[in-house]
């Protein structure tokens, strides 16, 4: 049960914020999870849900591979609700099982692809000690660039916000989604 009432409908705000319940709706058909927490603070809900928009239609890192570092990130901060429905769009951009199942248990990642380890292995050096050695770094940005770098890191970091917000409001994933946990 979230430990604040969700907010499920531009009716449940007052008048003046009813547009970014609609901006909300327009993005993901309904007022997801972490959003019906994040519409307590519209601005904020508002400010954060252009951020979604610039990671599916404006980013440079592949929808795949952004799929597979913001999987390794939300599975890092073990948010159940976020997983749920990043596995569902990793799926629709084209990550293998194998990837996800490897990512939901923190398996070795040496088994994977090239440029699917090292994203692995950034997202979890980064997460787990906040500091990335340079080789795995350099090998990244070499092969992609500096604003590849960016906004790949930014991409994983802005999830680990909403698996934050989703675990901290104790947003549940929905029944029929993937689970974390097999």
């Amino acid at each position: 049960m979230p430990r604040i009432t969700p907010i499920t409908a531009k009716s449940d705000l007052p008048a003046e914020h009813h547009a970014v319940a609609d901006a909300v709706v327009k993005v993901f058909g309904s007022i997801p999870g972490p959003f019906t927490m994040l519409l307590h603070s519209p601005v904020l809900a508002e400010r954060l849900l252009s951020l979604v928009t610039f990671f599916r239609d404006e980013c440079i890192v592949e929808a795949k591979l952004r799929a597979v570092a913001i999987l390794t990130a939300v599975r890092e901060r073990e948010a159940e609700y976020v997983w749920a429905a990043q596995v569902a769009h990793a799926r629709r951009n084209g990550v293998r099982e194998e990837v996800i199942d490897l990512i939901r248990g923190k398996g070795d990642p040496g088994k994977l692809s090239a440029d699917e380890r090292e994203i692995v292995t950034y997202t979890r050096q980064l997460l787990r000690t906040n500091r990335v050695d340079q080789a795995t770094f350099a090998a990244l940005k070499n092969r992609y660039g500096a604003q590849w770098m960016v906004e790949l890191t930014t991409a994983m970091n802005f999830y680990g916000i909403v698996a934050g917000i989703a675990n901290a409001f104790e947003v549940q994933a929905p029944p029929d989604g993937d689970k974390l946990r097999k």
